[in-house]
């Protein structure tokens, strides 16, 4: 109920963001982060309560987007571990789960700001220990405590200057008492009674019990292929070998790697198609068709033995089709067994004719990176990135996702770019659940990422490179233009709804409805202190003739500055700069 309350007041928490751009989007991340709790929740029904915990807790973890998204997972993490084995809890136990869950997100967060979540987390806490002994009744107590947050999170405007300044409360603080309010309805049974103020005219209809099991799925049995294939060419057959086989994951030896099912996909896919991955404990079916299939074996022997492997030539089927006049279908055999539920493993199988490496070599190092836009991501690729995680601005990737893109690097040591301050704790939790050796470059800016990439020597030690990067980013100055959504006033900069704004790293520095002079404004002020080297990233809804006279108006001002123009591609900020 928890969930489903912030889910229907997603709108009105993503208002609350205090910047009056498409900043972080709270509401949205907290939203992601609890329906990937409950789809873990659901996933695992148990009457007692410390079970029913743990698995929210892990869904919330690996779906964790964003700060607040992270530090809800923490709220929960630290609740968990407090109810574990138990099977019921009183007003006392549950006070004192969420004071855990306080502790271990203070513990995640290195800098904790007061007038946020945090602080409306931390407020409702300490009131339900003190009442805890006197209210029983756990109905009755959860009401204090959301009453608590509440007035806690009116209280956050007296503690963030800049939430004062906009007349707004803190959104993160706001989407957790959302969370309570559900807790409190999910209580109480005279939900019409009551009344719920920003959520009165989005009442919540009762949902079922969380814990309800999911209707069965039957698998889907592929069909069979048309009489129409004896009317194709034989050399029409552009994946010729039709593949099929297992990877035994006990049985790889040696070193397996961690399997990224969507990962192993795409590999796939570069070269073949008809691709099919059934995942059962253990064991991984695979049925592919190829130009290579050594390749695609290559491919799937770091994770782990490979059993019963059939290939077959699809053009020499065809042929044999076409000479004894039959309508049958390609492999309908190999198909069929596709449909299974449990596929049967037959192990021992081999196959002489191919060339087979038996050895997989690990990079000594690796990097991962976060971006937007084409373009900044192929620049990111060329430059020693192995992977670029969509993501930035409205759109920031989970815990899982950096825990899966990490999982398919095959690397000693692998840094972490998120280039995105709302994205540092996702990627930070993502290192602190991995077993691998990771670094985190707290950047937070693409023109960051891109510095600290550059400065990268593959011949340098992890703790070399990791300080040449972090000292890299630390060297440049990031400036981005954007629409403002709303009319607002911020540090004395009055600004109106469609003005083109400036952001000096985190601060707006200029407001204006021309879009030219917006960007010279901002570029003026990044330039103050000198600058050898000027980098604009064009936008989406950058045009060519206003990159052209930005150009050269830049030429025209710092004529000692080295000129850089790349097309990004990012949405909604139409330029990124960056000055070193």
């Amino acid at each position: 109920m928890g969930a489903d309350c912030l889910h229907r007041n997603v709108d009105h928490v993503n208002a609350l963001n205090v910047f009056p751009v498409p900043d972080g989007d709270t509401g949205t991340n907290m939203n992601l982060t609890m329906t990937s709790g409950v789809q873990e929740l659901r996933s695992k029904p148990s009457p007692a309560v410390g079970k029913v915990a743990e698995a929210l807790s892990k869904g919330l973890l690996m779906g964790a987007r964003g700060n607040s998204g992270v530090i809800l997972s923490q709220l929960f993490r630290g609740f968990s571990k407090s109810v574990a084995g138990a099977e019921e809890i009183n007003s006392l136990q549950l006070a004192a789960a969420f004071q855990h869950g306080v502790d271990a997100a203070y513990k995640a967060v290195v800098k904790p700001v007061e007038g946020t979540i945090l602080t409306v987390a931390k407020e409702a806490a300490k009131h339900a220990v003190a009442i805890a002994r006197r209210t029983p009744d756990v109905t009755e107590f959860m009401r204090e405590v959301h009453a608590k947050a509440h007035e806690a999170l009116q209280r956050t405007p007296d503690l963030l200057p800049v939430l004062k300044q906009v007349g707004v409360v803190d959104s993160g603080g706001q989407g957790l008492v959302f969370i309570y309010e559900g807790f409190v309805r999910a209580l109480t049974s005279d939900i019409a009674s009551e009344s719920w103020g920003a959520t009165e005219a989005a009442r919540p209809e009762e949902v079922g019990a969380l814990g309800a099991e999911r209707a069965a799925v039957k698998p889907v049995v592929p069909t069979q292929p048309s009489s129409a294939q004896s009317r194709l060419s034989t050399e029409a057959i552009e994946f010729l070998y039709d593949m099929e086989f297992f990877i035994n994951r006990k049985l790889g030896g040696g070193k397996v790697l961690p399997f990224d099912e969507e990962a192993f996909k795409k590999a796939l896919a570069k070269d073949g198609d008809s691709i099919l991955v059934i995942t059962d404990d253990e064991i991984i079916k695979v049925h592919v068709h190829s130009r290579r299939p050594g390749d695609v074996l290559n491919l799937a022997l770091p994770y782990g033995e490979l059993t019963d492997m059939h290939i077959l030539n699809m053009r020499e089927q065809h042929r044999d089709i076409l000479e004894e006049g039959s309508h049958g279908g390609f492999g309908s055999v190999a198909d069929e067994e596709l449909g299974k539920a449990v596929p049967e493993v037959l192990t021992g199988a081999s196959i002489d004719s191919l060339s087979v490496s038996q050895a997989h070599e690990w990079a000594s190092f690796g990097i991962i990176a976060v971006a937007m836009g084409e373009g900044i991501k192929n620049i990111f690729l060329d430059n020693n990135v192995d992977i670029v995680l969509s993501g930035g601005q409205t759109m920031n990737p989970s815990t899982e996702d950096f825990v899966n893109a990490i999982d398919t690097l095959a690397a000693e040591h692998i840094y972490l770019l998120p280039n995105n301050g709302n994205i540092i704790l996702a990627a930070q939790q993502a290192a602190e659940l991995s077993e691998r050796s990771i670094t985190v470059v707290p950047t937070k800016t693409i023109p960051q990422g891109l510095a600290a990439v550059l400065a990268f020597r593959d011949e340098e030690s992890s703790e070399a490179n990791a300080e040449a990067m972090q000292q890299a980013a630390k060297q440049v100055v990031s400036g981005q233009v954007t629409h403002a959504v709303r009319d607002t006033s911020i540090d004395g900069i009055d600004i109106r709804e469609g003005d083109y704004i400036g952001i000096l790293e985190k601060s707006i520095v200029t407001a204006l409805p021309d879009l030219t002079q917006a960007c010279q404004a901002l570029l003026a002020r990044m330039m103050e202190d000198g600058g050898e080297l000027v980098t604009i990233l064009t936008g989406e809804q950058a045009d060519h003739s206003q990159t052209e006279a930005l150009s050269d108006w830049i030429m025209e001002q710092y004529p000692d500055a080295e000129l850089e123009v790349h097309a990004g591609g990012q949405p909604l900020y139409p330029y990124l700069f960056a000055v070193e």
